[in-house]
């Protein structure tokens, strides 16, 4: 990664192109197809735009391995050499619905280390990034870091509702517990604004049972670059290759929110 600064300026201008691009085909009608049930939508915009990646990356650096949401890139199997892992639109009921918060998401990662992550709400024009070692920033403003002193009581937590009633995965009254003790829950629809408003300080947590790498892999980039922790529900790490269960916050209600995390058997 030795031309990461390179690189990054790359991205980040094909993520504003691809931002446009998105703002013109919404425009006109466009088709909306399921994939593994009625609430996961894909519309042929979210192919066209990772389709847009795909092309400029491969042509630019063709040594390099695109693992994006749509499948419009390849097979990737490992984390090895240089990895842009890619959600064309984050949020995508959120598109459709309300033609808004819904985010790109771009994370690249060379041989297993996040060293770029990039997440852009396309509709209010807002650029988070985070560069390995370099900080996070909104629109090219540093972000300052998380504050590690905040407790779990005067804590906003990105939390669906969905994991507070009867479901397979959660002991719901645990969550119940949680919610009665934090000072409240959002839930905005799209995995890769809730990392960033953590960032940036709008929440303090996040909380979920199933994200897939795409998701995650840009948003894990700038919470660590001002001090968030991103684990799986149990404490392990992220794998980027697979599906997770993920809390992200600040080290101190990380702790405390994996007291509330009870996975049924």
């Amino acid at each position: 990664m030795r031309n990461r600064d390179h690189i990054l300026n790359e991205a980040k201008q094909w993520v504003i192109e691809a931002g446009e691009l998105i703002k013109t085909e919404m425009q006109k009608p466009y088709k909306i197809d399921t994939k593994r049930d009625r609430k996961d939508l894909v519309t042929e915009i979210d192919q066209k735009t990772e389709q847009f990646f795909v092309d400029h990356i491969s042509k630019k650096y063709p040594d390099h391995k695109i693992l994006g949401e749509e499948g419009m890139g390849e097979e990737v199997h490992s984390l090895d050499g240089t990895v842009w892992i890619i959600d064309p639109i984050d949020g995508t009921m959120n598109f459709v619905h309300q033609q808004r918060f819904f985010a790109i998401s771009v994370g690249i990662y060379h041989d297993g280390v996040g060293e770029i992550g990039l997440i852009y709400d396309v509709m209010n024009n807002t650029m988070y990034e985070g560069v390995k070692g370099e900080g996070a920033y909104k629109n090219a403003k540093r972000l300052d870091p998380i504050d590690p002193n905040k407790t779990l009581t005067d804590a906003l937590v990105g939390l669906n509702n969905f994991w507070a009633i009867p479901n397979r995965r959660l002991n719901e009254k645990k969550i119940h517990e949680l919610v009665r003790k934090v000072k409240g829950t959002r839930s905005y629809g799209s995995a890769a604004l809730e990392f960033a408003y953590i960032a940036e300080g709008i929440i303090d947590a996040y909380i979920t049972m199933r994200l897939q790498p795409w998701d995650i892999a840009a948003g894990k980039i700038i919470v660590d670059e001002v001090g968030g922790v991103t684990t799986r529900v149990d404490g392990s790490s992220l794998d980027l290759l697979t599906g997770n269960t993920v809390i992200c916050s600040n080290k101190a209600i990380h702790e405390s929110l994996m007291t509330f995390i009870q996975e049924k058997e």
